[in-house]
């Protein structure tokens, strides 16, 4: 009996309905990924040739092709030489649209820790408190996690955006502005979760630019990246509760939910993102963190059966995805993919965003977009710790959205980043001993190139620091009872985007001699 995933199946366009005052493109694009998603167009469904589909719609055969290309980058669609265009063979099993329950008791019925509970807080007893100390104290010493390199940046620094091309001009501007003639009102405690208009405006970006069908109420304001991932830590994760983190992956993170009692569970990482097959052997884990847009440090961007497969996993598991997209700005062929939790339609994944690696690291502004259910606890908990975020920051941050600023930063800053990925490549030393080739570099402000051995690495590094270039080794990025041989972990991870091109060809140049000496 034939495989019926496998056949030609008609398309039929009926239903798709275009708002001629919006992006038509993205609005095709929107439409047609969630008749995949929900399985009215089938693995196998040929799609009509886009001049043929934009007569039906009546519209543009440019809007059709762009819409087609996010698609085809995004996984959702294929083509077959000389035969047209097909939606991809996808997991048989299709994402269920259930509403996550929003009872809230003593605990969570969402599936958070019942320690999240009020009952479970006071009946803690005093003669437990010498243990709990002790076991922090030695959560903290085991998982002391290594300050970020300071001072001026330089190549080829990870994790640094280009801010020196960031209008601190415009935004003086409006930072004076706003202290020239504060709101009395924002002068008082704000709310913890944060700025009214800030989350509006962030909720509004995502919309436009990630596909997510998210609202100001899901967001809260975050003091950077990090504390984000530390709130998830806190609150989703009990001691002893296993953590699928990626392995390779970014250690903050893991420090993040170790600190918080977790048990560090490192899933492999190939050319599609995360292992999930590795999952269902990691009977005890209840969190899963990943980087799908661009996997840190790999590089490499998770394939949409793996993002399908996480989701299932979380679903079957009633756990949770916490998603950090730490540079989805930064994508160089396309629009930024969307994120898994553009596809999250059980309210499993928690989004972590950063404004950090678009303006600058110091701004300490991010934000997480979060299942409705689990704002009240997120924003209580953050309350405990700093009440709020600081004010004019928020405040100033909106307006530069709302004025336009903001996305037209992005865009310079994407420029300025594939320029100085460009000068990187080109002027790459090459055939030096022990290092691979350079990948292709699609996505995100750092590269990472293998090395034949930890001891060859430490060596490069150790030359290039000489000539005062910064490298950062792979092999740091793994958990340090990895079953890897240590070999296969050697690397070097480059960031690109720290200093402008004349500073990469100068760095470049010293590399090459100092390394070919």
């Amino acid at each position: 009996m034939p495989d019926l995933s496998t056949l030609s199946m008609p398309f039929n366009p009926a239903g798709i309905e275009l708002d001629r005052r919006q992006g038509l493109s993205r609005q095709l694009y929107q439409a047609l990924r969630l008749r995949v998603l929900d399985g009215r167009l089938a693995s196998g469904t040929r799609l009509p040739a886009s001049r043929d589909l934009a007569a039906a719609l009546a519209i543009s055969r440019n809007s059709v092709v762009r819409a087609y290309d996010q698609l085809y980058a995004e996984g959702f669609i294929e083509g077959r030489v000389g035969d047209g265009t097909y939606v991809a063979q996808l997991p048989r099993d299709p994402l269920k649209a259930k509403k996550l329950s929003t009872k809230v008791s003593t605990g969570f019925s969402t599936g958070l820790p019942t320690a999240l509970s009020t009952n479970s807080a006071n009946s803690t007893v005093l003669s437990s408190s010498k243990v709990i100390h002790s076991g922090v104290l030695q959560r903290l010493e085991n998982n002391h996690l290594p300050h970020p390199p300071s001072g001026p940046p330089r190549a080829f620094r990870v994790g640094v955006p280009a801010f020196d091309l960031f209008p601190f001009d415009v935004w003086a501007k409006l930072n004076g502005a706003f202290w020239r003639k504060p709101d009395l009102q924002q002068m008082c405690y704000g709310d913890p979760a944060g700025d009214a208009r800030l989350r509006s405006l962030i909720a509004a970006y995502l919309r436009s630019s990630r596909g997510m069908q998210c609202s100001a109420e899901q967001i809260v304001i975050t003091s950077g990246a990090q504390q984000a991932i530390s709130l998830c830590a806190q609150l989703l994760v009990e001691p002893g509760d296993g953590v699928a983190i990626e392995n390779p992956g970014y250690r903050a993170a893991g420090h993040a939910f170790a600190l918080a009692g977790g048990i560090l569970r490192g899933i492999g990482v190939d050319e599609e993102g995360m292992d999930c097959s590795a999952l269902s052997g990691a009977i005890d884990c209840r969190v899963a963190y990943v980087t799908p847009s661009h996997q840190y440090p790999t590089g490499v961007v998770m394939s949409l059966a793996r993002r399908l497969e996480l989701l299932a996993w979380a679903e079957r598991t009633q756990g949770w995805i916490v998603e950090d997209d730490y540079d989805g700005e930064y994508r160089y062929t396309g629009a930024p993919l969307a994120p898994l939790a553009a596809l999250d339609q059980q309210g499993r994944v928690l989004y972590v965003g950063t404004f950090g690696k678009v303006a600058f690291p110091a701004l300490r502004l991010g934000y997480l977009v979060l299942p409705p259910a689990l704002v009240p606890a997120f924003s209580q908990r953050r309350a405990v710790d700093v009440r709020h975020s600081e004010v004019s920051t928020q405040a100033v941050m909106a307006e530069f959205m709302a004025a336009g600023h903001f996305q037209r930063h992005i865009r310079r800053m994407r420029r300025a980043a594939l320029s100085r990925r460009n000068t990187l490549l080109d002027g790459w030393p090459t055939t030096i001993l022990g290092v691979g080739d350079l990948p292709a570099v699609s996505a995100g402000l750092h590269l990472t190139v293998k090395v034949e051995s930890i001891d060859r690495e430490r060596q490069l590094i150790e030359q290039a620091a000489r000539v005062d270039v910064e490298i950062s080794g792979l092999s740091h990025y793994w958990l340090p009872d990895s079953t890897t041989p240590q070999d296969q972990r050697a690397g070097l991870v480059l960031g690109f985007a720290a200093v402008p091109e004349a500073a990469i060809k100068a760095a470049l140049a010293r590399l090459q001699q100092a390394w070919r000496a």
